[in-house]
């Protein structure tokens, strides 16, 4: 069996009897439930209404809030349903390990659907490869 990436997709060749067969697996793929469309709405509502961009930064790198873009999460394990319940939740002082508060919905009034949008991109930034 021979293994190879194909435009971002692992590929699995396996030869048996002079058959080639392949098998493909995306290395980056989305969530359950999550479209690109999701995650291209969940940008447009971290960068405005949703407020976010106010503690973790345009680049969502940190600022008063925590780093979005990389693999340590402070609250949770970084998958989607994590995150959602996160952003749904908040953060209060007495379980904030960074010292820092996150109220429910960061403080927006964004509806379930489009936190669970904020979400599938926040999910989006810590994955290497993908688009965002």
């Amino acid at each position: 069996m021979g293994f190879g990436f194909r435009h971002g997709v692992l590929i699995a060749v396996l030869s048996v009897g002079g058959v080639r067969a392949e098998a493909q697996q995306a290395t980056d793929s989305l969530p359950s439930g999550v479209t690109p469309a999701m995650v291209a709405a969940g940008k447009k509502y971290f960068m405005g209404e949703g407020l976010c961009t106010a503690c973790h930064g345009m680049d969502a790198k940190g600022a008063i809030g925590p780093n979005l873009t990389d693999a340590e999460w402070l609250h949770g394990k970084g998958n989607f349903d994590d995150i959602v319940a996160r952003v749904l939740a908040g953060v209060p002082m007495d379980s904030s390990r960074s010292g820092q508060i996150m109220p429910p919905r960061g403080g927006s009034g964004l509806t379930d659907e489009q936190i669970r949008a904020v979400a599938a991109y926040v999910w989006s930034l810590s994955r290497p490869g993908r688009k965002k």
